[in-house]
C-alpha cells in the first residue's frame, strides 16, 4: 500500500485531521488494513482495529475523489465484511458523518441504546501544539 497516499488523504479528514505520520503509521501496523490499487496507485483505503476474536471498529474509510462512483466503496466494505479473521467477531463498529446507507447495505445498524457505551474523545488531538 501507499503509505504516503493514505496519510495524505487521512491527515486532511474530518476525523484525523493532522494526524502525524508517525502516528498514522503505529496505527495502521496494528490494523487489518484493505486496499484497492488502480495499476500502482492506491485509491481506496480502510482498516479495522480489532483483536480479531471479538470486536473490531472499521476506521479511516476512504475513495480518492477521482475513483469515486465505480462501486470501490461497496467493494471495500464488502472485503472487509467477508475477511475470514473478522468472522465471529461479536461486535463490529464504526463512526461515520454521511455514509450510513453505505454501512446498513453490509448490516451495519445505528446504535438501538448508547446507554452502555462511553468515550474519551479529543477532536482536535493531532491539532495541539502546531
Amino acid at each position: 500500500m501507499d503509505f504516503d497516499t493514505i496519510h495524505a488523504f487521512i491527515s486532511q479528514t474530518y476525523w484525523a485531521k493532522g494526524i502525524p505520520a508517525s502516528t498514522l503509521r503505529t496505527a495502521l501496523e496494528h490494523s487489518v488494513c484493505v486496499g484497492i490499487l488502480h495499476g500502482k496507485e492506491q485509491v481506496a483505503f480502510a482498516r479495522v482495529i480489532t483483536d480479531k476474536a471479538t470486536f473490531g471498529y472499521l476506521a479511516d474509510v476512504f475513495v480518492l475523489p477521482a475513483y469515486r462512483g465505480q462501486g470501490l466503496s461497496k467493494r471495500l466494505i464488502d472485503t472487509i465484511v467477508h475477511l475470514p479473521e473478522l468472522q465471529g467477531l461479536r461486535r463490529f463498529m464504526l463512526a461515520t458523518k454521511d455514509a450510513h446507507s453505505l454501512y446498513s447495505q453490509f448490516g451495519f445498524k445505528p446504535v438501538t441504546d448508547p446507554t452502555p457505551l462511553m468515550q474519551i474523545h479529543r477532536p482536535d488531538i493531532y491539532l495541539q501544539g502546531q
